[in-house]
């Protein structure tokens, strides 16, 4: 697996500055750019700024920062997965169609856990079969998009992916996760990795969802919790609410259509 960070928006913290600053200011957002470029407003500013306002939860203006990655080797199962995201991000992705590959240029994906099994040995035997017949498919003149009907869920694949941080967030608060696939978790990990060389500032906030960066607490199952190595140092949810229920002013309940109605009368909806 190969991961590489192409090119990112210029001027990211300054963009994020002058995306966040404009909604809570008077100025024009060619005044605040002009305070920018003229160093009015210093770099530690803009810093201290971006840091408050990411607290706040703000997350609209994080889209008009964007990342490009260079994507290769990574199966097909993995981008199952990737493709499912869909807000703020777009794929370019290696056609099975439009690429013929060679028998012996298929490096199959296999996961450590076929080895660990004592399975590996079955496994390149089968991925071995399958590309030889493949490559007989090809040669016999079965087109490439129906060849590729054999290829299996380890067949490799390449990405070009643009990203914005917005959805940079979303992607590591489900895909850093322990929970996640290890394949795809070490995929974002490395994304991670290549925006912190070059943008630490906003890489600190790629978590996975209980980083105290995020949600601070894990909101998976009480049994997945109890799995992760990180349950030792992130509360589970149902902590926070017997935490509420022991001192707060009520016990936690479903809502009601009194509360709604609460609510739609006091908007006069």
């Amino acid at each position: 697996m190969t991961v590489k960070l192409i090119d990112c928006a210029a001027m990211p913290l300054e963009k994020l500055y002058a995306a966040f600053r404009t909604c809570y200011s008077s100025e024009t957002p060619a005044e605040i750019w002009e305070k920018i470029r003229t160093e009015k407003i210093g770099h530690d500013k803009i810093r201290q700024f971006i840091g408050d306002r990411l607290k706040t939860g703000h997350a609209s203006p994080l889209e008009q920062v964007v990342f490009w990655f260079a994507i290769s080797n990574v199966s097909r199962s993995l981008s199952h997965q990737f493709v499912r995201h869909r807000i703020g991000i777009s794929f370019e992705q290696q056609s099975q169609r439009y690429v013929r590959f060679k028998e012996n240029k298929l490096a199959y994906v296999m996961p450590e856990s076929w080895g660990r099994a004592g399975l590996a040995e079955d496994y390149e035997e089968l991925t071995a079969k399958i590309s030889a017949l493949y490559a007989r498919a090809l040669a016999a003149g079965v087109p490439a998009e129906d060849a590729r009907f054999v290829l299996p869920n380890a067949a490799p694949t390449n990405f070009h992916v643009m990203v914005n941080f917005a959805e940079m967030l979303h992607i590591c608060d489900l895909r850093l996760c322990v929970r996640a696939q290890w394949e795809i978790r070490r995929m974002v990990a490395l994304m991670r990795a290549e925006i912190k060389k070059v943008l630490p500032e906003v890489a600190i906030y790629l978590q996975p969802k209980c980083g105290e960066n995020r949600m601070g607490y894990c909101d998976e199952s009480l049994e997945d919790w109890r799995k992760c190595p990180l349950g030792k140092v992130r509360p589970h949810k149902s902590v926070l609410f017997d935490l509420y229920n022991l001192y707060g002013s009520q016990k936690v309940r479903a809502l009601s259509e009194r509360e709604f109605n609460a609510v739609e009368e006091k908007e006069q909806l």
